[in-house]
């Protein structure tokens, strides 16, 4: 019976010239409509609401109260216009309103939803989220082009950057140290692009990472005793593989009684101990003029008594102070650098002290490196988006012109299961590692069955 109502009603729309693909489409052309018209109705409302209120006054005043004062103004002005809301979408426009006011405009859902990593805007209308390690479209939309821009520049202005045609790129972060990179038209040729690399509220300690299953509990154990015995660690990895995390839990052993100079490029660092002096690069003014690399705050942080020194990524010539800080006093500094391998780390921050304009031969500089650097951590991102430390190596020095290194514990995958996640198990590779002795003389006594080459650690 069903079927025989369906076949007169297929036939009475082809008789009017209607298919079920026509009504889907004229269906979602009304959603668009609707969408661009509640789009162009906030910025409206946005606009007059700026007219009616005290912005000094505002910046004294707490959300909630700003929510209750502006709510009211919202729902006179929505009044006035005699658009047609139901109970949602009036609640819906006076939150996106205040995030306008208040915050980041479309972006902020994004940025409240913690199972969000990372915020990837390619236009206006184009906005990508990273959840456990896998990118999805998001339905957030930017009203248009000028509206994104508005968003990034008042992100780079709140931390002293600017971003216009003349600097069209920019590095920033937002208050709760979520990384930003924007980049704008004339280099975004199809629009503003926009990145943020979302921090969590509460930092990731290496107890999370444990049970993330990203640090195996034996490993961490070694970590926690080759930071108090103040061996100096490179933690290398690629793009997006955690190694901000790591080394933010990593630094959580360090003893309170020592002074920290963290240096970076954009502040993300988030150490817990009280004693902590944090440094940020600044770029050139319009002019030109008034850059501070990290270069210059790597040699402004030893003239500043620091008993560790933490550079947040090396990129360039910092690498060679950096090597010089750690080889003259202050032991148990740590830093991280882009790389595919442990032994790739090594070469890059060779290629890096070329950059510094010091001329120093190759052997000389990978002397440095070997004196320098006691241990390398490699980290990445698995193909099934999980971040996993897969192994942790001791610089033991040269062998002629060659840095000698072994690798204590290594991650090996084996396959992949019913859901495609990649099956693997860490294991020590049998080596007994130098560095146990001056563990030991700094008080710290690892099991020796930890490196066991028979063990495999889950």
């Amino acid at each position: 019976m069903w079927q025989v109502q369906k076949q007169k009603n297929e036939k009475a729309d082809a008789a009017s010239g209607i298919t079920l693909s026509d009504a889907a489409a004229a269906a979602g052309d009304r959603r668009d409509d609707r969408h661009a018209d509640l789009l162009s109705l906030k910025v409206q409302i946005h606009r007059e609401l700026l007219d009616e209120i005290n912005l000094a006054q505002l910046e004294k005043m707490s959300r909630a109260q700003v929510e209750s004062e502006a709510g009211v103004v919202i729902s006179d002005i929505l009044n006035r216009h005699q658009m047609a809301l139901n109970a949602t979408e009036r609640r819906a426009m006076v939150s996106d309103v205040l995030d306008e006011l208040l915050g980041l405009g479309p972006l902020e859902p994004l940025l409240q939803d913690e199972t969000i990593t990372d915020i990837l805007v390619n236009g206006h209308d184009i906005v990508f989220v990273e959840r456990r390690g896998l990118l999805e479209r998001a339905e957030t939309r930017f009203k248009d082009e000028k509206h994104l821009f508005r968003i990034i520049q008042k992100i780079a202005s709140a931390v002293g950057r600017r971003i216009d045609e003349s600097s069209p790129f920019v590095d920033a972060r937002l208050a709760d140290g979520s990384r930003v990179n924007a980049i704008v038209p004339p280099l975004a040729i199809d629009g503003s692009l926009l990145s943020i690399r979302k921090f969590a509220r509460i930092p990731i300690d290496m107890t999370r990472l444990i049970e993330l299953g990203s640090v195996p509990s034996a490993v961490a154990e070694v970590l926690a005793g080759i930071v108090k015995a103040r061996r100096n660690v490179l933690i290398s990895g690629g793009t997006g593989s955690g190694k901000t995390t790591l080394l933010n839990a990593v630094s959580s052993y360090i003893d309170e009684r020592e002074r920290i100079v963290t240096i970076e490029d954009s502040a993300e660092l988030q150490l817990q101990q009280e004693h902590v002096a944090r440094l940020e690069t600044r770029p050139a003014n319009i002019e030109g003029k008034g850059e501070i690399s990290q270069r210059d705050l790597v040699k402004n942080a030893l003239r500043m008594r620091p008993d560790r020194i933490i550079v947040g990524e090396v990129r360039a010539g910092e690498a060679f102070d950096m090597l010089q800080a750690m080889n003259t006093g202050h032991d148990g500094s740590m830093t991280t650098v882009h790389a595919n391998t442990a032994r790739d780390a090594l070469s890059r921050i060779e290629q890096m002290i070329g950059m510094s304009g010091i001329d120093m031969p190759a052997r000389a500089a990978r002397a440095q490196i070997a004196s320098a650097i006691n241990v390398v951590v490699q980290i990445g991102r698995l193909s099934d988006g999980r971040r996993r430390l897969l192994s942790l190596s001791e610089i033991t020095g040269m062998e002629g012109d060659v840095v000698t290194m072994q690798d204590i514990f290594q991650f090996r995958m084996s396959g992949r299961d019913a859901d495609n996640r990649v099956i693997g198990h860490f294991e020590a590779t049998g080596i007994r590692p130098k560095f146990l002795e001056t563990l030991s003389t700094h008080g710290v006594d690892l099991p020796s069955d930890l490196f066991r080459p028979d063990r495999k650690i889950d």
